[in-house]
């Protein structure tokens, strides 16, 4: 029995999906005989960032509220691999991707004062990043190529892909409903937008498509629904329960996950476990990597056309959802926690 502390950022009255991946690494470790809890650090906002870093390697991890000490630390994403610990793996969700791959649409909008101003907390935060990646820690997992790719564009940091399991929930296939099912958070990467284009096609007139969530695009989608005509095909479920995210991917015919260039898409694996079919992106990311085109999903390229006629081909044929829906399915089997704890913990 070992006792592990699970780290990650966060920032307040926000949801994500690390807080997903880190509580059922938690209850997997729990279930495997281990102690195990989770610890928030700050992220904080803007012009803020050096103190969340500072404050969290401040932050003592070393020894539990007993005097007993901590065996092992897992940690997630910035600023959160700051904290100090013999024993730490960073599995990597990602770093401040504003300054990093979104770097270029972050400064788009910014006057020549804020860039410069910007561009030297860049800096401070790529050398902090690198600096805490390659000594602070003793091994570094990314949860997919992308990131992987991003670790080793900046910064040279070594890392080994490790996917993370779906959350351990009754996941199971009613039937292969008559909509498809969008479950994300509301923002610019996420592309729901992209999305409610893709309806608007008239290759996929008469498609229905449930949409779960909630975030700052919400407003502007639904009047973009409006706008499209969609009112009567689109449905904003808003922010569901796990039980009702459940019961809501048993029952549709496929799942659509189109963002760009996601880190992971824990959502993806959670459709697969359904046995549900995933339509997403070449640009997507994460949901790309996972995403075998033809043989458990469609990949279509990011415009609203090719989405649309992905959409269109697994709404006609019932029988191509559930063989993609299938073979998902046995996928998803393959991600388990018994098999990802060893070697989070060095098994």
């Amino acid at each position: 029995m070992a006792r592990v502390a699970v780290v990650t950022s966060h920032p307040l009255f926000a949801e994500g999906g690390h807080l997903v991946i880190a509580a059922g690494l938690v209850s997997a470790l729990r279930e495997a005989g281990h102690q195990a809890t989770v610890i928030r650090t700050p992220q904080n906002r803007f012009g803020r960032q050096g103190a969340a870093y500072l404050a969290t390697w401040l932050t003592d991890v070393g020894q539990a509220h007993d005097g007993q000490s901590v065996d092992h630390v897992v940690s997630f994403r910035f600023p959160s691999y700051a904290v100090r610990h013999p024993s730490h793996v960073c599995w990597l969700n990602h770093r401040m991707r504003e300054y990093y791959d979104q770097w270029p649409t972050f400064v788009r909008t910014l006057s020549t004062r804020a860039r410069f101003k910007e561009g030297l907390r860049r800096q401070l935060v790529h050398a902090a990043d690198t600096y805490l990646l390659r000594r602070n820690v003793t091994r570094v997992f990314a949860q997919s190529e992308t990131i992987q790719r991003r670790l080793d564009r900046w910064g040279r940091i070594p890392s080994t892909v490790l996917y993370p399991p779906a959350r351990t929930r009754a996941y199971r296939c009613d039937r292969y409903g008559d909509h498809l099912f969008v479950a994300c958070r509301l923002s610019p990467l996420k592309r729901v937008g992209l999305v409610l284009e893709a309806l608007a096609q008239p290759v996929a007139t008469g498609i229905r498509c449930l949409i779960a969530g909630d975030g700052p695009e919400r407003e502007a989608l639904v009047a973009q629904t409006r706008r499209l005509g969609l009112e009567g095909r689109v449905e904003w479920l808003g922010s569901i329960t796990e039980q009702d995210l459940v019961d809501r991917l048993a029952n549709c015919r496929a799942v659509c996950y189109p963002p760009s260039a996601e880190d992971y898409g824990l959502v993806t694996l959670e459709a697969f476990a359904s046995a549900k079919a995933v339509i997403t992106c070449a640009d997507s990311g994460g949901p790309a990597e996972m995403v075998r085109p033809d043989v458990d999903g469609l990949v279509a390229d990011p415009t609203g056309e090719s989405l649309a006629q992905a959409m269109r081909r697994i709404m006609d044929d019932q029988a191509l959802a559930e063989r993609l829906g299938g073979a998902g399915c046995t996928r998803a089997a393959d991600y388990t926690w018994a098999r990802t704890i060893p070697r989070l913990l060095g098994g």
